[in-house]
């Protein structure tokens, strides 16, 4: 098996245990993963470069569709927005095509007024003339400090330089530049074959980067996330699926329980396979609708993975619940437990804050029928029937990936949830997040 190297400040952190690798076929599934991230599907480029918002690293990325895409989104539920996503949910709300992302880091461009405002457009504006497409074609994003201006002629000279740095292996240069206190840069594609009439599969590409480390939290995770495809799809089921996917995925993942004002994930379709149009009902949608989940789980569990000053990925499972709202809640509220996150940064086998965790989760159930596991470990049985093996439960909680299962048995629905753990580095890191 070949794995996926991102960069040396994925060595040793756990990544390829999270992804199969180039090339590596997805067991069950009628997709593997490939190389090139959000240039790996037709007709797509992509470029990050420095411009000087950030002291030495990259900061600000161009994403290209070579046909207008259909585009869906989803942003933070935040009261408080940033003005790029004022200026994206302005151009999207007639169901316009896309053609180009412009995406900087290092300046969130938030809580800016006015200004802000004027700056985001700008973006937009200087964006599509560099292009030569419309300025409703052209989608902004930003990530960053909050409350301060934008050096927009540093921004400006690299929005005009980032044309002629595009390219069809730029994928992971654009992940780079979109990250702020992430270790690696997030990125992953995949070729999904889809059936047909004749037994002959058409073949499409899902390709997607994203950006996220701390301030994490559902509705959405504090976040950026784009992808790309090369199927075509009518933007109501574009919108609709992927809506609904970023629940299971995006939507599933805390790191502190803090939420961005500058949250969002997009998708553009192009349509540039050529292969029929995907419509719902269809087993071909159902495969691209499966690749799709996969595309963002992954992404969403490399987030969490890197944490601010995470060295575990944790799952959380809650089965046996009388529905999935349910589930979710008391999953959720396990996640962003503090007194779990950091018994588990101490290979702490402390399972009475994960059943408190629930308890406070505000749904109905009976502890006494509840059943715990580390791993496949049993460490709790109805009736509390306690079966902690404390050598070998300290063993899993030292691991990297580490998975927390809580049967409630009160009825047939399941969640998935991901975390972190929590540690000294997450306070150093945003003591110092400014300087």
């Amino acid at each position: 098996m070949t794995e996926i190297a991102y960069g040396d400040a994925a060595i040793g952190h756990g990544v390829t245990e999270i992804l199969n690798g180039t090339g590596a076929p997805v067991p069950g599934t009628a997709f593997h993963e490939i190389a090139g991230g959000v240039t790996a599907p037709n007709g797509f480029s992509a470029a990050g470069i420095y411009c000087g918002i950030r002291k030495v690293k990259k900061d600000i990325a161009l994403i290209v569709s070579e046909e207008p895409a259909r585009c869906a989104a989803v942003f933070t539920l935040n009261a408080v927005i940033a003005a790029p996503l004022v200026v994206d949910k302005e151009i999207l709300k007639d169901e316009r095509t896309i053609k180009a992302i412009v995406v900087n880091s290092g300046n969130a461009n938030a809580c800016t007024g006015e200004q802000g405002m004027q700056d985001a457009w700008r973006m937009v504006r200087e964006t599509a003339a560099a292009l030569g497409v419309p300025e409703q074609q052209v989608l902004v994003s930003s990530t960053g400090v909050i409350g301060q201006y934008l050096p927009m002629e540093n921004i400006v000279k690299g929005i005009r330089e980032l044309p002629s740095r595009l390219s069809r292996s730029g994928g992971f240069d654009a992940a780079e530049a979109i990250m702020t206190t992430d270790t690696y840069a997030k990125e992953i594609a995949l070729d999904i074959a889809l059936p047909t009439n004749n037994g002959t599969p058409h073949t499409v590409r899902i390709g997607g980067i994203a950006k996220g480390s701390g301030m994490i939290a559902p509705n959405m995770a504090t976040m950026l996330a784009f992808l790309t495809t090369d199927a075509a799809i009518a933007q109501p089921l574009l919108q609709n699926t992927f809506s609904r996917l970023i629940g299971k995925s995006f939507n599933r993942i805390s790191v502190d329980g803090d939420m961005s004002t500058n949250d969002m994930a997009v998708i553009l379709a192009n349509g540039s396979s050529h292969v029929p149009e995907l419509t719902a009902g269809t087993k071909a949608f159902a495969v691209f609708e499966e690749a799709l989940e996969h595309v963002l789980v992954r992404l969403a569990k490399m987030i969490a993975r890197d944490g601010e000053g995470a060295t575990k990925l944790v799952e959380i499972v809650v089965k046996g619940a009388r529905s999935e709202s349910e589930a979710i809640r008391a999953a959720q509220s396990v996640a962003n437990s503090n007194l779990v996150k950091t018994a588990i940064h101490g290979a702490d086998a402390n399972w009475g804050r994960i059943l408190a965790a629930v308890g406070y989760s505000g749904i109905a159930f009976d502890p006494a029928r509840v059943e715990l596991f580390f791993d496949d470990l049993p460490i709790l049985r109805p009736d509390y029937q306690i079966f902690i093996d404390e050598v070998r439960a300290k063993e899993i909680f030292s691991k990297e990936n580490i998975t927390i299962t809580i049967d409630l048995h009160q009825g047939t629905e399941m969640a998935n949830f991901w975390t972190c753990d929590l540690s000294k580095d997450y306070v150093h890191i945003n003591a110092s997040y400014r300087s």
